[in-house]
């Protein structure tokens, strides 16, 4: 038979026979479409649909996904549009198709941008029928099983990015065939020789193991026959990338991986899966620390198992899955369950959900990614998860990638628990953000209403919700802070030249734009507050394209003042460490903002040039947020001094925000950087340290390294 006969009697099978009627005519406009056209080992080019629409049959998808396989290489390989597939197969098939081709038509920069774009569009149309990455993982498969054909370049660059993205989506939706396949392949192409090598060492291997094998089958068997425990029982090889991952991970040798045989029970109900544990954990001694229980805390994809390893016949170790034969459903085949069992079960529902929850989160993150690449990031991050399950106070379980802090278990919580977090208790202990979580731990976060993300927390989240959320929240507060303090200095730019910021027509701003090239009039603002625009040309090109030209006499006033609470469009130098009561001078720089220094800041004295961007600042009077201060004591080297200067420091009403010393033979030198509200603070600080007997000098560090 050949292979479109072999598809229609698959398809047969399961879909009513309109449905068969509509798929054949979609064949023969593919065989139409594609008359001509050949592929690279020298095949008829619609062979490849045809493989595509049957790699699809097994998992019973419906008409509508099999046509579209079928008809996913016309749009992108020949001249017929997206329309003409609306038109003459429906809208649905046609936005499967449209969600599947790649986007030849437009231009792109590099490859990788290309890439990244691709698969941005295609998560796009996954998220919106999830129909498109089934197809998509069928059309990779089939490419792979045939990548012999390319050159050595382009099968490693295909592998390399099947192995890094649609072989981890195929396990994220618990697609567990057409991931192990898709490894396997990805690994034949990316390393060759390791693969020959392993492939022969496995045959050998299999044949002086089969006695082994055989032995422990009929022990499980008999012990679980003896428990009452009805049981189907398989021994499985496993797959060739998942062993040479363990001899990498674990720096083993072939010879040394001696559970390539895994064990699968299969029992008829949740109940059984206990017993039958029970009744091996009698037969053979588990290993401490190896058993996993996935049927109370299924996995992200929905998989549910009950894994233990045990100290076999010989000290081989076996590992054995135990599961119901409707877990074993979803286990091989993942999300398209739904339609290869026809069921309203509570694990079929749960895995949609969980399913459709993962691609709202791909969305989030696709919304708020600056570029297709950062997106990409996202993505590879996600589809590793190997994950770690921990508790809410009230005992909701989360599941977290391995190695999630606290600040991403906040941002899994909810977005503004992210935002607002300021500290986390982990078993009721607290602990700081940064700290990686463990299995079993019990999370609670702290928050503050007025609390922000912190540009740091990027070092070390690692799910891509945090990381999209943080980027997301800095990219419009940064715009949102540098447009008001590019308003407030365009205002002082104007008040030099005699005039009011807010009697500039609207009309102007347009112009304006139009002639720098700018989105908006935010945008012009924004570029101000961070340096990019100087206030004095915008305050003059403003005045030049308005009505009225005149008012350009000079004037001195118009000094910005600092209230502290600007944000990231206004920093305080860390080479000086200004505090209110401090004479202060302000520069803006380039992508920065405003920077405020001290007048006598020596830093600033060195690199003193480009006046234009010398700005007047003054302290607001009503300034109620603490600022960094540096200072640095001699102190004779006593037991307890260092308790007396921190006890002296709290009576002040300071923090210490950090504390280092030096040994200078029967001195010491501390240095503090504590906060403080203002210049008097500082002084009733060093007064009170000044009290202690032990202090032989005290001083304010203003020149501080960065």
């Amino acid at each position: 038979m050949t292979d479109s006969e072999l598809l229609f009697e698959e398809v047969a099978a399961y879909l009513k026979p309109k449905d068969v009627e509509h798929i054949r005519a979609a064949l023969e406009y593919s065989e139409a479409a594609h008359l001509g056209q050949f592929r690279k080992s020298g095949e008829p080019y619609v062979s490849h649909p045809i493989a595509v629409a049957r790699l699809l049959t097994p998992l019973h998808l419906d008409a509508q996904a099999i046509m579209a396989a079928l008809l996913h290489d016309v749009v992108e390989d020949t001249e017929i549009s997206m329309e003409q597939i609306a038109e003459k197969f429906g809208k649905s098939v046609a936005q499967l198709v449209d969600g599947v081709s790649k986007l030849d038509k437009i231009e792109f920069a590099t490859r990788e941008d290309a890439q990244a774009e691709n698969f941005r569009k295609m998560l796009l149309a996954m998220a919106r029928d999830v129909r498109v990455i089934l197809i998509k993982l069928a059309d990779r498969l089939h490419n792979m099983r045939t990548l012999g054909a390319m050159s050595p370049e382009k099968s490693e660059r295909i592998a390399r990015e099947t192995m890094e993205i649609y072989a981890p989506i195929a396990n994220r939706l618990g697609l567990n065939a057409i991931y192990q396949e898709l490894e396997d392949l990805s690994f034949k192409y990316l390393y060759p020789n390791r693969y020959a090598v392993l492939s022969k060492a496995l045959k050998v291997a299999r044949g002086n193991r089969r006695e082994v094998v055989s032995k422990i089958l009929e022990s499980v068997t008999q012990r679980l026959e003896a428990q009452h425990v009805p049981a189907l029982v398989k021994g499985r090889e496993k797959h060739l990338h998942s062993i040479y991952r363990k001899m990498q991970t674990k720096s083993l040798a072939f010879a040394q991986v001696l559970d390539i045989y895994a064990f699968r029970v299969l029992v008829d109900d949740v109940p059984s899966c206990y017993l039958a544990l029970g009744a091996l954990h009698g037969l053979y001694k588990p290993i401490p620390g190896r058993f996993k229980d996935y049927i109370a805390i299924p996995k992200a994809n929905g998989y549910q198992s009950l894994h233990t390893t045990l100290f076999g016949p010989f000290g081989t170790p076996i590992e054995v899955q135990i599961r119901t034969h409707e877990m074993h459903k979803i286990a091989e085949a993942g999300v398209a369950s739904h339609w290869l069992y026809k069921s309203t079960d509570t694990p079929f529902k749960d895995l949609h959900t969980q399913t459709h929850q993962w691609l709202q989160s791909l969305l989030e993150s696709l919304s708020q990614s600056g570029d297709s690449l950062e997106f990409l990031e996202h993505l590879k991050v996600d589809l590793f998860p190997d994950e770690v399950y921990v508790f809410t106070p009230k005992g909701k379980i989360m599941a977290l990638p391995r190695g999630a802090t606290a600040v991403d278990f906040a941002y899994s919580v909810h977005t503004d628990i992210g935002n607002r977090c300021v500290a986390a208790q982990v078993n009721f202990e607290l602990v700081p953000l940064r700290t990686e979580l463990r299995n079993g731990d019990r999370v609670e976060v702290i928050t503050a209403p007025h609390a922000k993300p912190n540009p740091a927390w990027l070092s070390y989240v690692i799910t891509s919700k945090a990381r999209s959320e943080i980027r997301h929240f800095l990219r419009t507060v940064h715009f949102s802070e540098a447009i008001s303090l590019g308003e407030r200095l365009l205002g002082q730019a104007f008040t030099s030249l005699g005039r009011k910021l807010s009697e500039v027509d609207p009309l102007c701003w347009d112009r304006l734009a139009k002639e720098t090239g700018a989105k908006s009039r935010d945008e012009i603002l924004a570029d101000i507050g961070l340096g990019r625009r100087l206030n004095m040309v915008i305050a003059r090109q403003l005045a030049r394209v308005g009505e009225d030209g005149s008012g350009e006499q000079a004037n001195t006033g118009g000094v910005v003042t600092i209230q502290g609470t600007e944000g990231m469009a206004v920093q305080f130098a860390k080479c000086c460490r200004p505090i209110p009561g401090d004479p202060i001078i302000g520069v803006i720089k380039h992508g920065q903002g405003l920077i405020v220094h001290t007048h006598d800041c020596p830093t600033l004295r060195k690199g003193k040039s480009g006046v234009d961007k010398w700005m007047d600042v003054a302290w607001d009077k009503h300034i109620n947020r603490p600022f960094e201060v540096s200072i640095k004591l001699i102190v004779a080297n006593q037991r307890g001094v260092l308790a007396k200067v921190a006890a002296a420091i709290a009576d002040a009403e300071s923090n210490i925000e950090n504390v280092h010393f030096t040994n200078e033979g029967e001195y010491t030198a501390l240095y503090f950087t504590l906060q403080v509200g203002h210049r008097q603070h500082l002084a009733r600080v060093m007064r009170g340290l000044r009290g202690i007997p032990e202090v032989v000098r005290i001083t304010r560090v203003k020149s501080v390294p960065v």
